[in-house]
């Protein structure tokens, strides 16, 4: 598998870097991408879970929407639409669990619905594809005010450059360095590296319809192991695998936190439990931590 690479991200047009490095390639990987995207994250699940029947949410980068049917344990309680820039995995989410879903085609720094109009929002493994702090920040606010002030709870996951033992990625730590980050040996708090993070595409969708893997017919979870046997056309050569490179912010310890806590004083919310004081706005930080190459935190809003 091609290696993680160090990236530099154009400051004159970050909008144009980002529709090269991200959303022509998710267009491009849609189909492939979705059928290796099918299991909830569990502390994702324990979140849509714990929310009260009737809520209605946002799940902003839904990707395939693998996160729409959920709670599992009790479909249907919460409804939550889905928002992404990818047209082709919208035509994957819309029909998420085999229920018909509301899904919407936009950028998640746009504002196409009014403050506060949902109870509760995912973001998940999305803000790391924006190139830089400041369309993170805004990221992130967008999210925040999206939710109900009084009451409005959100998740927000995001890729660390701190990978576990189980992650096929090594991160390069600096544009310039050969070494990597694996768990245990943690860059400084708040700087996280920009990185292309490779997608083995070994033949394209359709491109060779009697290839078989193993003397079966090849499907799209097994497209990036895929062989062609001996008995494949003498005159249809494979095609060569084409890597595509997406875009990554990995985001170093403590550094998602950081930038909720500075999106959140930008909109002036006091950051913590309520204290009792009428009049004031906040937002409480839950929990956050990191799972499996993963940061999260878990927001609440609150209204006194």
């Amino acid at each position: 598998m091609p290696n993680v690479k160090a990236a530099t991200v154009s400051a004159e047009d970050p909008q144009a870097y980002e529709d090269a490095h991200v959303h022509a390639v998710y267009d491009s990987i849609a189909p492939h991408f979705s059928s290796t995207r099918y299991k909830p994250w569990p502390i994702i699940a324990a979140f849509l879970a714990s929310l009260p029947a009737g809520w209605v949410g946002v799940d902003l980068g839904t990707g395939n929407g693998k996160y729409l049917p959920l709670p599992s344990g009790r479909p249907g309680s919460v409804w939550t639409v889905g928002l992404d820039r990818s047209r082709n995995l919208l035509e994957i989410a819309r029909r998420a669990g085999g229920v018909e879903r509301e899904v919407v085609w936009g950028d998640v720094l746009d504002r196409p619905w009014r403050l506060g109009a949902f109870d509760y929002a995912l973001s998940i493994a999305t803000i790391h594809h924006l190139a830089t702090h400041a369309r993170r920040k805004a990221a992130v606010r967008r999210l925040l005010e999206s939710i109900s002030p009084s009451h409005g709870r959100a998740l927000i996951y995001v890729w660390a450059i701190e990978q576990d033992e189980l992650s096929k990625r090594s991160i390069p730590v600096g544009s310039s360095e050969a070494g990597s980050s694996k768990t245990g040996s943690l860059t400084a708090r708040g700087k996280g590296q920009d990185v292309f993070v490779p997608w083995v595409l070994a033949q394209p969708i359709g491109s060779q319809p009697k290839a078989r893997r193993k003397g079966r017919p090849v499907d799209q979870s097994d497209m990036a192991e895929a062989t062609i046997e001996d008995d494949a056309t003498p005159n249809c050569p494979p095609t060569a695998p084409r890597v595509f490179d997406r875009y990554y912010h990995m985001f170093a310890k403590g550094e998602l936190t950081e930038l909720v806590t500075e999106a959140a004083v930008d909109m002036g919310l006091q950051i913590g439990e309520p204290d009792g004081k009428s009049g004031v706005s906040g937002l409480q930080i839950v929990q956050d931590g990191w799972e499996r190459s993963n940061y999260f935190v878990e927001l609440r809003r609150w209204r006194q």
